[in-house]
């Protein structure tokens, strides 16, 4: 059975889940959550940045091109991660993750990547 954990989003009051093994932006696209993906979530570009507010130690670790992605992005911390690649490993303690979405994500795909 795969473990579930909720999934909250700062400024939106409906309910999410997340199974360990599935990424943010898996999630979100399963179950209606917008988070903007113009690349369609092959690491290519930084439109599905967030901040993971709580349970950030339960992801997978940022690979090189996450970090280079990133780098296009506004306002990123160390909590920043891109939802495409943001992988839930293991139930958090308290079973949630909080994130934030920036409602101001860029665009940053660039010809050629």
């Amino acid at each position: 059975m795969t473990q579930q954990v909720q999934l909250q989003i700062e400024g939106d009051s409906r309910s999410f889940t997340l199974a360990v093994g599935q990424s943010l932006l898996e999630a979100a696209m399963t179950q209606g959550l917008a988070l903007d993906h113009a690349c369609g979530g092959v690491c290519a570009c930084s439109t599905c940045h967030v901040k993971i507010r709580s349970g950030l130690d339960c992801f997978s670790e940022p690979s090189e091109d996450e970090l280079d992605q990133l780098d296009e992005a506004r306002d990123t911390g160390l909590e920043s991660r891109l939802g495409c690649q943001a992988r839930l490993l293991r139930q958090p303690a308290g079973g949630h993750v909080a994130i934030t979405i920036p409602r101001w994500n860029v665009n940053a795909v660039r010809e050629g990547h």
